[in-house]
């Protein structure tokens, strides 16, 4: 029996993808093979990429480019609205590729794990993305991100020396603020906003705006789509005093990378 937060999560996921019906049908018989592969479970481990489809592969392509704009920079990474956590672990292994020697870059994840509580702001549009609970992972699966963390860590040069990563959970306009005001002497070298709703997103951008640097790079998931207004208008009253540029991914359109400059 389907679970309600299995039930709104299709919903989303189906209101928010631009497949057709034949990509659709196209990626279930992708995940029945991946279900039926007759490799053994190291071996599959090791060739994911036979499952990776192209719009997928290219989430991947876009984290590479986006680190290589920052790798320069001292500070941290900051992810608000982690879902799962695939970016928090891809983000380790670019740092165990770009510079597998810095063990003082820090990412910190940000999430309630318990989904979207429905936004009450009309700077909000209703939509089925921000049903309740969905993007939901339950609460204990935060302590399963940091187990996968830490393995992925481990995995790499200097793996003995853990601390490297944090996982906040929590409503991110009471987080955010607060880890910053504890953590007043950090640099935001880059931040991940994947929060989609005015409010929270406010919240996150004040909470780092100090924390910035000229280089400083954020990567904004919905700044133009219209089902989310409320990053766009977020970003516009907390950055419009500040010099910056901001630019589409060459790969992912629908992303917008934005670099601080003072």
């Amino acid at each position: 029996m389907k679970t309600k937060s299995r039930e709104t999560q299709e919903i989303v996921y189906e209101s928010e993808t631009t497949a057709n019906k034949t990509q659709q049908y196209a990626r279930k018989n992708l995940e029945e093979l991946f279900v039926s592969t007759p490799l053994p479970l190291s071996d599959l481990l090791f060739n994911l990429g036979l499952f990776t489809r192209s719009s997928l592969l290219v989430k991947y392509i876009v984290m590479h480019e986006v680190y290589q704009r920052f790798v320069n920079l001292p500070g941290l990474i900051v992810e608000f609205g982690t879902w799962w956590g695939q970016n928090l672990v891809l983000l380790e292994n670019l740092r165990a590729i770009h510079e597998p020697f810095n063990k003082q870059r820090h990412i910190i994840g940000f999430d309630t794990f318990t989904g979207y509580t429905p936004s009450s702001s009309p700077k909000d549009k209703l939509s089925l993305a921000w049903q309740e609970q969905s993007y939901a992972t339950g609460e204990c699966y935060k302590s399963t991100l940091e187990k996968l963390l830490k393995a992925h860590e481990e995995c790499n040069v200097l793996g003995h020396l853990h601390g490297m990563h944090q996982l906040i959970a929590g409503d991110i306009t009471v987080t955010a603020p607060a880890y910053f005001a504890e953590h007043q002497h950090s640099l935001v070298a880059f931040s991940y906003f994947d929060i989609g709703l005015y409010e929270p997103t406010k919240a996150a951008m004040l909470a780092i705006k100090p924390h910035l640097m000229p280089g400083s790079i954020l990567l904004l998931d919905e700044l133009t789509w219209s089902d989310a207004p409320g990053e766009a208008l977020a970003f516009k009253e907390v950055f419009q005093d500040t010099q910056h540029t901001i630019e589409k991914c060459k790969y992912y359109p629908s992303k917008s990378i934005v670099t601080i400059h003072g």
